[in-house]
């Protein structure tokens, strides 16, 4: 099997599925768990482009956390802004699904994937955080500008973890794509 089949067959989920369920306990990580990869997870389940696997990974998020917050963890962000992580993850969905018209992992084409990337996850961001600002009531006595500085210090964690795990996703799909040319070249040696 090439890569071209592995990345159209029924297995692509499996990996995407597997890294949600391992580091969506913790958000932004610590020394000893990976940050939640969930928005990369919804970036690159886009590429899939299956409307069955946007539905399941939603249902299995909201899974992880229920099992989470009944095992200990904290229900902080449970509150009515939890509905809005379905456009937080819609957004990185759509963004994946755009970038898969990029077939070559080309410069000028990463730079747009990563562009788009960083733009969405920014925006998934805004809807998340700005959601859990108006609708949690958590906050109600808190200005626009407390919040902005309140927040700010959240922003960066969560675009870059949301990068890296592009990065070695995209890292991974290279070294797969290559791997075939090698076993050619090895063969013919």
């Amino acid at each position: 099997m090439n890569i071209k089949q592995w990345l159209q067959v029924e297995y692509l989920p499996i990996p995407l599925i597997a890294l949600m369920v391992l580091t969506r306990f913790h958000h932004f990580g610590d020394v000893l768990h990976l940050p939640d990869a969930s928005l990369a997870v919804f970036f690159f389940a886009g590429f899939y482009r299956k409307k069955a696997l946007f539905l399941f990974l939603l249902v299995l998020a909201g899974l992880i956390d229920y099992i989470a917050i009944a095992n200990g963890t904290s229900s902080w962000c449970v509150s009515p802004a939890y509905v809005f992580l379905i456009p937080t993850y819609a957004v990185m969905w759509f963004a994946g699904r755009y970038c898969s018209r990029f077939k070559s992992l080309k410069m000028a084409d990463l730079g747009m994937q990563f562009g788009v990337m960083a733009l969405a996850t920014s925006a998934a961001f805004a809807i998340s955080n700005g959601s859990f600002y108006v609708f949690s009531g958590r906050y109600p006595d808190l200005s626009w500008g407390q919040y902005f500085a309140r927040v700010a210090q959240y922003y960066p964690p969560y675009v870059s973890s949301v990068l890296l795990y592009m990065a070695l996703g995209y890292g991974i799909i290279k070294l797969a794509k290559t791997l075939p040319a090698v076993a050619v070249n090895h063969k013919e040696v």
